[in-house]
Parts: C-alpha cells; structure tokens; sequence
C-alpha cells in the first residue's frame, strides 16, 4: 500500500488550489479525482466571476475567505498564467430607486470592500447596452473575470510539477481507521495509506465525511444554474452586471467572459440528483427574462449554448451557524487526520486560494511541522495560444513547429499544435473535452462538427491508440463503436 503524508479528495478548484499550496512543503501529496479529468464538477459550469466581496454576510467565512482571496488574483495570473481581467461589477437597478442598493452598499463598507454608487447617466456611459430604465447601481471595482478550467488546470500543472501525484478516475470508496484515526483511504484504484486526509469532494463532501464518522447531520442540498452561451461574433459586452440581488441568489447575471463570449445567467434551483445539469425549459425561459431586463437589445439569434451547473450547498442548522450555506472549513474534533472543506458554494471559485492558504494554517495549527523546499518552483509556463500572437510571432512559431500551421477548429482558431502541447503537458488531456476545456476549441457557432473527427484522429495518434478508444468525456463517451470499413454490406 502506497503511503503519502496528505491525500486530496477532489480535482476542483478547491483542490487543485490546495495541492499547489501544500507543494510548497516536504510533504509527499497525491490528489484523486473520480473523473477522467480535473475540473468537472462544480468547478466546470460557473459564471467565473472573482466577486469583490460586498455579498456574502459580514463575519462569514465566506466574507473573510472572500476578502482575503480576491487580491490573491494578480500574483496568481502571473505566475501560473490563468486568464484574468480585473473589471469591476455593477449591480444595476431597474425601475428601482437607487436607495435599495444602500443596504449592499453598507454591507460592502463592513466587509472592507470598495463601493461607490454610480448614476443612471454614467451607467449608461460605461455599458451602451444596459437597459435604458435603470436609475444607476453600485460599483466594486475590485471584481474581475477568470477562466475557470485554467483556475482548476494550472495551479495543479504547478502542483505536479513540484512533485505532487494526481490520480483520475479514481473514486473514493471509504476510510481505513484504527478507532478515530485515520490511516489512510480505500479507491476503486487500490488503497493508499497517509497521515492526513483533504475532503475537497464538493457534491459529494458530505458523504465523505459522513464515511468518517464526522457530522452525519450535514447535507449537500445542490443547487441549479442554468446558463446561456451568446456568440462572441454577435454581441460584445465587456462588464459584469448584476441585478439587485435576493435572499437566495445574486439574481441572473449578464457578463462577459475571458473568452470574449457574453455569459447570461443563472438561476438558482435546489434538486435533490447530484450529478442532474440537464438544462430544463422553464429555467432557461427563467434567465432570458432576467437577461432581458438587464440588457433588452440581446436576441435569441446570438445563443449558440447551454449549460447548468450544481452549487455544493450545504444545510445550516447541521452546522451551528447563525448564517445559513456557510463554509465548512475545519479539523473535526472526532476524528485525527481530516481537514473538511464542504458547502463551498459562491464565491467558492473566488475564495479558493484563500481557502487553500487556510488548509496550510489548520495542518500548522494541529502540529504539522510544515518545511518549505528550497526547490519549490512557482511559475507555471503557459502554452502559445496561436490566435493571441502578433502574425510575426504566428510565423516563428510556425517555422519552429509546423502543427501549429494546421489549423482544426475554425470558429476559435485552434492549431495542431495546440492540441498537441495539451496531449503532453504535466497534466495530460486524454479526452475530447479535456481538448476543450483547456483551449476552447469547439465553443464557436460550430459546436466541434468540424474539429471533432480532426481532433479524434489526433488523439488517436498521440496517445497511441485505436479511434474506437478516444472518448468525450471519459468511459462511457466513446465517439465511435466500428469503423467503416468494418460495416456489414
């Protein structure tokens, strides 16, 4: 049984943030993840916002967790190369007085974030498209937009290579225990012994824990969001605009994206399936209201997709909180050996470097002598991405590697190349979707009709096996089942 002084259950952002932080440290790290690749879960369907923090409910851990992350950003782009755009957020009234944003507004004072509120004139000044009926709204511009895969994909590139092991498709299965301690997990890949044990499973945090014997009275109650995808080539919106925001939700959203892409979105369903993000008729109808009420000139001609995501919201009253979907951030009394990270809904993907840091205190905290490397690398090189190069640089690029002259997918300008670098990096994309997610090839009007049997072909070749094995999104998914010439006449 192979032994690593800390496992990690989960390959979201919240993991992959952990991982890259305890890299740091002599510590032999092995992070496992159910699916065929990182960042499928939650981590995959949100509106990638880094939220400035004037939400959540002072004295939270999401307020603390908010706050201290947010500045966090800067330094994690440069180094790890996560597209980042520091835009600032606006929560816009519509056919509302501007004095209902008063109470945000204080609340933003109290969590140390800056507000400002903005008149009706200067809103319409900095987003044309806004709904001409509004009376103004409160900006913070410390919100910024993120790419969420790379958020998840690159602090855990890092992670590997400062000698951290990640596992896919490798499920937790239970705890090995000798009476409240823990000694290491069970896997639908073999066993593995350690001395500490991350629950960084999202969705399925509550579960985890529960194997260990640690508040059986807490629930996962997930939560949908729907979402439309709006081509780029037919509508451009640069900001992030909120409505004014519920009891439950922050409302449905328009934004832009890192991407270029106009994200509508979402809103906010509890279902009791944890692995259902089928997008239902009513919801989207539900968002293209809001849509329309924030920006009214958006059409439906400009939808080119649809997505929903599950929240991993957790129940209050199981954790003794006065604020109900709190974080869980903690080393359980009950049990020796498990650091619990559950309930992280929004802003999960904002807070998640602040949450990781936190990880390190809690392990300082129990005892852990934690000795940094004198090794430790923190720089992530990022791979070219042909369509953001100057043509000169297209060129040198070309001459050196002539993939990156072939180009696959049209709509989003994707090389070979591309493909290729993302097949061979320190955490290899051995799917379809993996393709995707990490270059965006096949998110243009298109869809992948054109890129995708390019793209199987590729695969194929890199990884040195029959078409028939290359999948969309792991086990399951596979593209083909015989090939043609192996059709009966």
């Amino acid at each position: 049984m192979k032994s690593y002084d800390v496992i990690i259950i989960g390959g979201g952002v919240i993991g992959c943030m952990t991982a890259r932080s305890l890299s740091r440290y002599d510590l032999s790290v092995l992070l496992i993840e159910k699916e065929a690749d990182i960042g499928m879960g939650a981590s995959s369907a949100n509106s990638a916002i880094v939220h400035a923090g004037h939400d959540p409910v002072p004295g939270t851990l999401k307020a603390e967790m908010n706050r201290l992350a947010n500045p966090m950003w800067d330094q994690l782009s440069a180094e790890l190369g996560i597209p980042f755009k520091r835009t600032g957020a606006y929560i816009v009234t519509i056919d509302e007085p501007c004095g209902c944003l008063d109470a945000l507004q204080e609340r933003a004072r109290q969590n140390g974030v800056p507000a400002e509120m903005i008149s009706a004139e200067e809103m319409k000044k900095r987003e044309p498209r806004v709904n001409p009926a509004t009376a103004g709204a409160l900006f913070t511009p410390t919100a910024g937009m993120v790419d969420p895969f790379a958020a998840c994909l690159a602090p855990l590139e890092n992670a590997v290579m400062n000698g951290v092991t990640v596992l896919t498709e490798t499920a937790f299965v239970d705890f090995i225990k000798e009476g409240n301690k823990i000694l290491g997990i069970k896997t639908t890949r073999g066993d593995f012994a350690c001395r500490w044990v991350v629950n960084a499973a999202g969705l399925y945090s509550d579960e985890v824990m529960h194997k260990a014997g640690v508040r059986t009275e807490f629930k996962i109650n997930p939560r949908k969001g729907e979402y439309y995808v709006l081509d780029k080539s037919e509508i451009q919106i640069d900001n992030i605009l909120f409505p004014v925001p519920t009891e439950v939700s922050k409302g449905i959203l328009v934004l832009g994206s890192t991407h270029g892409n106009v994200l509508v979105g979402p809103n906010s369903q509890t279902t009791p399936e944890k692995d259902n993000r089928a997008v239902t008729q009513d919801g989207l109808a539900e968002i293209w209201a809001g849509s329309q009420r924030l920006v009214p000139s958006i059409t439906p001609r400009s939808i080119i997709a649809v997505f929903a995501g599950l929240r991993a919201t957790g129940n209050a009253h199981a954790i003794n909180v006065d604020y109900s979907h709190d974080f869980v951030i903690e080393i359980p009394k009950e049990v020796q050996g498990l650091v619990n990270l559950a309930g992280i809904e929004s802003p999960g993907l904002t807070s998640a470097p602040a949450i990781a840091q936190r990880v390190v205190e809690l392990l300082k905290d129990a005892g852990e002598k934690l000795v940094e490397k004198k090794n430790f690398h923190p720089i992530r090189p990022a791979r070219p991405r042909f369509n953001h190069l100057t043509h000169a640089e297209q060129a040198e690029l070309v001459t050196r590697d002539p993939r990156y002259g072939r180009m696959i997918c049209r709509c989003e300008s994707i090389t070979e190349g591309e493909i290729v670098a993302e097949i061979h990096a320190p955490l290899p994309a051995r799917t379809y979707d993996a393709i995707k997610r990490r270059t965006w090839l096949g998110t243009g009007r298109c869809l992948g009709s054109f890129d995708m049997p390019r793209v199987v072909n590729i695969l194929s070749q890199e990884l040195g096996v029959s078409p028939l094995e290359i999948t969309k999104k792991g086990a399951g998914s596979e593209f083909l089942v015989r090939l043609t010439k192996d059709m009966e006449a």
